[in-house]
């Protein structure tokens, strides 16, 4: 195995984990809008819109909610940049540390709703999606730090338009439209495992969620270890 894996070069592996990690987004997402009063936590321009619709009262959508995710999700952003400024190396100890603080964040957050019963309370749903916005925030911050095109793996916004503008349509070179439309078909695939997933348990999706960070965290770490970077290690 570990042969096979020394084969795989670091941009095929980054690639690989960047688009399990959309994947991941997809279940927290569906949690947070879902199970936690209609906040998205990893996709901040439907927050964005969430509060301008909220703040003129439409449809009784909530404002708090979204806007604390907003703040934790620009404060882990924040973190994330911080910690990787000086960085040489696309996946180093920090890029480590970094995503392993985003699945365990996740685990402590689900069993903090696992602790508190089937009905949490709002302060307290509050608080989980404020935090969770952090831990997406980081994770997003780190993932553009690694720098797959096409995969930020908080939002696919930009995947479809670049998806559809090079296609046979559009200007015809379709460059990148394989890892396109799986970025989307798994974000699309985690909302949908989210939204099962919440019919056992409303922390039942950050347990996969968290799982899902901390078995590409220990893959990226462990391949770094078998084909470092030339660039250097920092």
């Amino acid at each position: 195995m570990t042969s096979w894996a020394s084969r795989v070069s670091r941009e095929q592996m980054h690639l690989s984990l960047m688009l399990v990690l959309t994947f991941g987004t997809g279940i927290i997402d569906a949690v947070g809008y879902l199970g936690l009063d209609r906040v998205f936590t990893g996709n901040m321009t439907g927050n964005v819109v969430i509060i301008g619709m909220a703040a003129v009262g439409a449809d009784d959508l909530p404002l708090l909610g979204p806007l604390l995710a907003l703040a934790g999700f620009l404060v882990g952003a924040t973190i994330g940049g911080r910690v990787l400024r000086t960085a040489t190396s696309l996946w180093s100890r920090r890029t480590t540390l970094l995503f392993a603080s985003v699945g365990v964040t996740e685990l402590g957050l689900a069993g903090a709703l696992l602790a508190t019963g089937e009905d949490p309370g709002k302060a307290f749903e509050i608080t989980i999606t404020t935090l969770l916005g952090a831990a997406m925030g980081v994770q997003a911050a780190t993932a553009r730090f690694v720098a797959v095109k096409d995969v930020t793996t908080v939002v696919v916004t930009s995947t479809l338009t670049g998806l559809a503008a090079d296609s046979v349509l559009g200007s015809g070179k379709g460059g990148g439209s394989g890892r396109r439309a799986l970025a989307v078909v798994l974000i699309i695939t985690g909302a949908a495992v989210g939204a099962l997933l919440l019919r056992w348990h409303l922390a039942a999706g950050l347990v996969l969620a968290g799982g899902v960070v901390l078995a590409c965290t220990l893959v990226g770490a462990w391949h770094d270890r078998l084909v470092p970077d030339p660039s250097g290690q920092g």
